[in-house]
């Protein structure tokens, strides 16, 4: 399958990289079970930039953004909305989840990436 190649403003990059360098302890958990081809064979970027804004997780050959909802994004919600809105115009498809329950729920949180995955990687 061809990869989809969307271009990003290369300023992301470092902020990127900052993001990386401080990532909460439920990005943590997740990427410990998403990086390595882990989750179903796929290979999954943390704080990926695209276009203009950073995604938490993003798999290139899915076109699926991963997020997880923490306090950082309290009040932030018509940001999110408008972000995810411009991403998904671009062909990207989310799976959002919320902060507690990545971190007490893991598993069930891993399901339902796997169960996505299932169902859309055809």
């Amino acid at each position: 399958m061809k990869r989809k190649i969307i271009p990003y403003d290369p300023t992301l990059k470092e902020k990127a990289r900052q993001l990386r360098n401080k990532s909460t302890v439920t990005e943590i958990m997740l990427w410990k079970r998403l990086k390595g081809k882990q989750m179903s064979g796929f290979d999954f970027h943390r704080q990926k930039p695209l276009s203009k804004y950073i995604v938490d997780f993003f798999c290139n050959e899915l076109m699926l953004a991963i997020e997880i909802d923490g306090m950082s994004h309290s009040g932030q919600e018509k940001y999110d909305k408008k972000r995810q809105q411009e991403l998904e115009n671009l062909g990207i498809r989310f799976l959002r989840f919320e902060s507690d329950d990545v971190f007490f729920n893991l598993g069930k949180v891993l399901d339902e990436i796997e169960s996505w995955i299932r169902v859309n990687s055809n």
